[in-house]
C-alpha cells in the first residue's frame, strides 16, 4: 500500500513527503533528477527496496521542488532551495538529526547540508553520486558542456517514453512492464521541460571545495559498472573526504533498486545500525560576509566624535535589520564593521546588496566581501582559515560593491545572481593567487 502522503512548507512552496516505518535512526531518502513519491510504491521492486530501508528507520521520502507532488509551477532551484527543502521535511516530522540517503544528484545535496547543518546529520550515505557533473582538466569523468547539453536536448525530445532506461537500470531495460513503469514515472515526476531545465541546472553543480570540511561519517556506495555516473567520481569523493567510506558493488545499474537490492541494503543497513554514535561536530561550512564603512577614519575626523557615533548607530540598525531578514547571524561588530555567517550562500549575496541599498539612503557607502568554507567552533566561536579569506576579499571590494570567493560563486550557479571577473589576486597571508568576482545583480 502506498504511504499516506503530506506537506511541509518551504518558502511559501509545498513540498510533498512520507514517513515508512518507526526505527530508530531517522533515515530521509533524497532523490535524485526526479521522483515522485507515490509512483514509487508502482513498482514492487523499489516498494521492496524502501520497506526494507524502513525496517530499520523511520524513513522520510520526499519530493523536491519543481518534481512530483511538490508543487512543479517553479523554476528549477538553486542546492540552496533544495537544502530548505530537506530542512522544512526534518522540521515537519519533528527530526532533530536524521541520516541522509542521496541518490545521484541528491549526494551533493546531502553533503552540502551535512557541510551546513552538521548537527543535524547523523550520517551520510550516497549512492551513484558525484561532487561535480562536467568535465574539467583536473577532473577526468562525464563529459564535456556541450555534449550534455545534446543529451538533454535529445531526452526532451523523447520525453514520454522509457527515456535513459538503459543508461539508469540497465539490467531490466528490456522489460516491457518495467519499461512501461518507468516512463510513467518520468511523466508523473516532471514534464519534458521541467526535467530539461533540472538537467541543465545539475550541470553547475560543484562541491569540491566542501568535501574535505566534512567530519559526518560517510558511506559512499557506488555500482562499478554505473553506466549513469563514472565510479571515478564517488572516487574522487572519497579521497577527498576524511571520514569517507567507499564500497563498489558489482552492478551496472545507476540506481540500486533492481540488481543486488539486498547489498546495498546490507552495507546501508550495517553502517547506520552497526557503528557507534556519531559525535557532534565541532565545525560546520558557513557563508561569512565581512562589510566595512569606507573612509570611516575621515569620516570621524570631519563629522566628528558624536556625529559619527550616530552614524555607527544607523549602519549597524541598518545591517542587523538586513541580517534579520536573510537569516544571517551576526557573529560580531568590530568598530564599524559586521562579521556575520549565513547557512546558504545565495541568501548572504542577497543580503550583501540589500545592505549597500539600505546604507546608500543615509549616503554611507560601504564594502562587502563572502568567501563560504569550513570553520571550527571554539567555546562558541567562529575561528579558521576562511575568516581570514573573508575579510581579505572585502578589504579588495570596492565602494558600494560585493566582492565573492570563487567559491561563492560556483555553489550558487542557476540563481540567476550575476558576476563580472575581478581578476586573480593575492591574499595577504595566503598561498597562491585567488580569482575573484564582483556581484552586478540578478
Amino acid at each position: 500500500m502506498t504511504p499516506e502522503t503530506h506537506y511541509a512548507h518551504s518558502d511559501k512552496l509545498s513540498i510533498a513527503y512520507q514517513v515508512v516505518g518507526d526505527g530508530p535512526v531517522d533515515l530521509v531518502v533524497v532523490p535524485g533528477w526526479i521522483s515522485n513519491i507515490e509512483v514509487f510504491w508502482e513498482d514492487s521492486h523499489v516498494a521492496r527496496f524502501f520497506e526494507k530501508l524502513a525496517a530499520f528507520s523511520r524513513l522520510i521520502l520526499f519530493d523536491k521542488r519543481g518534481t512530483g507532488l511538490s508543487d512543479r509551477s517553479v523554476e528549477a532551484a538553486t542546492m540552496e532551495e533544495r537544502m530548505d527543502d530537506v530542512r522544512a521535511v526534518l522540521d515537519a516530522v519533528g527530526s532533530k538529526q536524521a541520516a541522509l540517503l542521496g541518490i545521484s544528484e541528491g549526494g551533493p545535496l546531502c553533503i552540502l547540508f551535512a557541510a551546513t547543518y552538521p548537527n543535524r546529520t547523523a550520517a551520510l550515505v550516497t549512492i551513484g553520486s558525484y561532487a561535480r557533473r562536467l568535465r574539467a582538466p583536473d577532473y577526468p569523468y562525464f563529459t564535456n558542456r556541450d555534449e550534455a547539453l545534446k543529451a538533454i536536448e535529445a531526452a526532451a525530445a523523447d520525453w514520454g517514453g522509457p527515456v535513459w532506461i538503459d543508461i539508469r537500470i540497465p539490467s531490466v531495460a528490456d522489460d516491457p512492464i518495467i519499461r512501461s513503469w518507468w516512463a510513467r514515472f518520468l511523466r508523473m515526476s516532471a514534464s519534458a521541460s521541467a526535467a530539461a531545465a533540472l538537467q541543465r541546472m545539475n550541470l553547475e553543480i560543484d562541491i569540491r571545495p566542501v568535501l574535505p570540511s566534512i567530519r559526518t561519517p560517510t558511506l559512499i556506495l557506488h555500482a562499478k559498472s554505473d553506466r549513469g555516473v563514472p565510479i571515478g567520481a564517488s572516487r574522487q569523493m572519497a579521497d577527498h573526504m576524511p571520514s569517507a567510506k567507499l564500497v563498489e558493488i558489482e552492478s551496472r545499474d545507476h540506481l540500486p533498486f533492481y540488481e543486488r537490492p539486498d547489498e546495498w541494503i546490507h552495507h546501508i543497513q550495517l553502517f547506520l545500525t552497526g557503528g557507534s554514535t556519531p559525535v557532534a561536530s565541532e565545525s560546520r561550512v558557513s557563508t561569512l560576509m565581512f562589510t566595512d564603512i569606507v573612509g570611516s577614519t575621515e569620516i570621524a575626523v570631519e563629522k566628528g566624535n558624536l556625529r559619527f557615533a550616530d552614524l555607527l548607530e544607523v549602519h549597524h540598525a541598518s545591517v542587523r535589520s538586513e541580517l534579520s531578514r536573510f537569516r544571517g547571524e551576526e557573529i560580531n561588530t568590530a568598530g564599524d564593521g559586521f562579521l556575520a555567517s549565513f547557512d546558504g550562500p545565495a541568501r548572504a549575496i542577497k543580503c550583501a546588496q540589500a545592505i549597500l541599498k539600505s546604507l546608500a539612503a543615509f549616503k554611507i557607502s560601504c564594502r562587502i566581501g563572502l568567501h563560504t568554507g569550513e570553520c571550527e567552533i571554539r567555546n562558541g566561536e567562529l575561528q579558521g582559515i576562511a575568516l581570514h579569506i573573508a575579510a581579505r576579499v572585502a578589504r579588495l571590494a570596492p565602494p558600494n560593491g560585493v566582492f565573492v570567493s570563487q567559491t561563492v560563486r560556483d555553489l550558487v550557479a542557476g540563481s540567476g545572481i550575476r558576476f563580472e571577473d575581478a581578476g586573480l589576486h593575492a591574499l595577504k597571508g595566503l598561498p597562491e593567487k585567488w580569482r575573484l568576482y564582483e556581484v552586478i545583480g540578478q
